[in-house]
């Protein structure tokens, strides 16, 4: 495939399937990057979002792309499209990389495809 949609977010990293698609040149998307909102509450996220200044859901973004990761967030409101948008003027340091990363539980908020009943 040319690219693969998976659920990825901070609680998901999937590292093991990021480097796979990204060695084989398959482009990650995420679905569900901000886990229908819920990762927007994470206290590790809200502090790296008072450091650089950006909402919670603009910190995320940037993981994802930093990660090289497609990332289409969903919202219905101007105002969160807008905000989501922002994320190209600031880059997260390697550290704060890093505390995201180590937020990986395994957790989905979606099915899970290894046992999903088509």
């Amino acid at each position: 495939p040319s690219v693969n949609q998976v659920e990825f977010h901070p609680f998901l990293v999937q590292p093991e399937l990021l480097r796979y698609c990204q060695s084989h040149g398959i482009q990650v998307e995420a679905w569900s990057p901000l886990m229908r909102g819920q990762i927007v509450t994470e206290q590790a996220v809200q502090k790296l979002a008072e450091k650089y200044q950006k909402t919670p859901a603009q910190i995320v973004l940037r993981w994802d792309l930093q990660h090289e990761v497609v990332t289409i967030p969903k919202s219905t409101r101007a105002n969160r499209i807008a905000e989501n948008s922002q994320i190209f003027d600031f880059e997260l340091s390697q550290a704060d990389m890093n505390v995201l990363d180590a937020l990986d539980e395994g957790k989905r908020v979606g099915p899970d495809p290894h046992s999903f009943n088509f």
